[in-house]
């Protein structure tokens, strides 16, 4: 009918373009331990360029895996790294930017503890039998320089911890630059900017201790003096993207009285148990709720070598892995899950130009019916009075 089809084309026009990911394209390029020449040592530097400001992210393993996240409005703004201080005991001020005004925004995230606990307790993590944590900082980690891939612009992080307990498991921090906005093919299917980058934590063979056994990973936020923090829950009725997962949870750093943007980290409530993620290896993803932090940041670290030992903006997260649905780990030995970390407005979903185009359907044809029929009714009873002869 062409009502209906005139009705879907303008909501695929009008709508499609409001699905849209943002503009924006950024020159990216990645240097593995720039300054430095000994590959035992893991530091990452992504830089990300556009016309008017620089995205510096610095991910590395040394002492405990960490990211660092720096804004600067200044496209030439360059990192610098003071190698002998940055390996020493105390490490603060070995990594800046210049020129230092140029700053706008700098966060950080510490990769601290990966707890196990017994799930055999429905109701979470809170009323569960913990085993002693593994300290990421006792990892072994291999050199990030044999799995960089400056085409796809991706490295990956892969650890090992104390061989009596992980056997031959590991994990994995994997790390993915974006040079413009798009959607990733994958599961869960984040939209990203050409301001993220995406982290994929991987956890692959390492033996449970127990029969119920669960994860959870213990992640510390870093940041200067003069941001507030919100912890987020976006829910949505389309799981197109990323089937039966409705919501989406993004933590927040808003600058106070400065015209500088947000940081921000932004998940899927969703896990993987399997390499080729599909819906029916979704495992369920909690999170606490963000906790300060009384206390100095301890060991070494890329975000101690920028903030210093004493920062004031610390808060702590724990994302857990499985509920009811938590024995796929057991199955297959593997788990995955992906978050987002940027600068800016968080991405926001948006429905797809199919969707679009089926509730267009759903919603309009019933409408075009009934005008459709109230113009043939009209048209049938003009016809009938017309060809009525009064008698004389």
């Amino acid at each position: 009918m062409p009502g209906a089809r005139g009705l879907v084309l303008g909501a695929l026009c009008l709508l499609g373009a409001l699905g849209r990911p943002p503009a924006g394209r950024r020159e990216v390029s990645m240097h593995f331990n720039p300054g430095w020449n000994d590959s035992s040592v893991n530091l990452l530097h992504v830089r990300a360029v556009d016309a008017n400001s620089t995205l510096h992210y610095v991910w590395s393993s040394l002492g405990v895996p960490a990211v660092l996240l720096l804004y600067t409005e200044n496209k030439h703004s360059t990192l610098h790294i003071n190698w002998t201080q940055l390996l020493s005991p105390e490490p603060a001020g070995a990594i800046w930017v210049e020129p230092p005004s140029s700053v706008l925004h700098a966060s950080a995230v510490v990769f601290t503890k990966l707890f196990e606990y017994d799930g055999a307790n429905a109701s979470g993590p809170a009323h569960a039998l913990f085993y002693p944590p593994y300290d990421l900082a006792a990892f072994s980690w291999d050199s990030v320089n044999q799995t960089l891939n400056h085409t796809a612009l991706t490295a990956a992080f892969r650890g090992t911890g104390p061989p009596r307990t992980f056997h031959n498991g590991s994990i994995a921090f994997q790390v993915t630059a974006y040079e413009e906005s798009s959607r990733d093919r994958r599961l869960p299917g984040l939209l990203h900017t050409a301001n993220s980058s995406k982290l994929e934590f991987v956890m692959n063979g390492v033996a449970p201790r127990g029969n119920s056994s669960r994860f959870m990973l213990e992640m510390l936020m870093v940041e200067g003096p003069g941001r507030h923090r919100r912890l987020e829950s976006v829910r949505s009725i389309d799981d197109e993207y990323t089937p039966t997962i409705f919501e989406m949870v993004q933590l927040v750093s808003e600058p106070q009285g400065t015209q500088a943007g947000p940081g921000f980290l932004q998940w899927k409530t969703t896990a993987y148990g399997a390499r080729e993620a599909k819906r029916e290896n979704g495992i369920r993803c909690r999170y606490s709720p963000l906790q300060a932090v009384n206390g100095t940041l301890l060991g070494p670290s890329i975000a101690r070598a920028y903030f210093g030992k004493d920062v004031g903006g610390l808060a702590a997260i724990n994302i857990s892995f499985g509920g009811e649905d938590g024995e796929i780990y057991s199955s297959t030995g593997y788990l995955s899950w992906s978050v987002l970390l940027g600068f800016g407005t968080p991405p926001e979903d948006a429905f797809s130009p199919l969707v679009v185009a089926i509730m267009a359907v759903a919603l309009g044809t019933p409408v075009v019916l009934l005008v459709a029929g109230a113009i043939v009714v009209l048209f049938f009873q003009k016809k009938r009075y017309s060809e009525y002869e009064p008698i004389n």
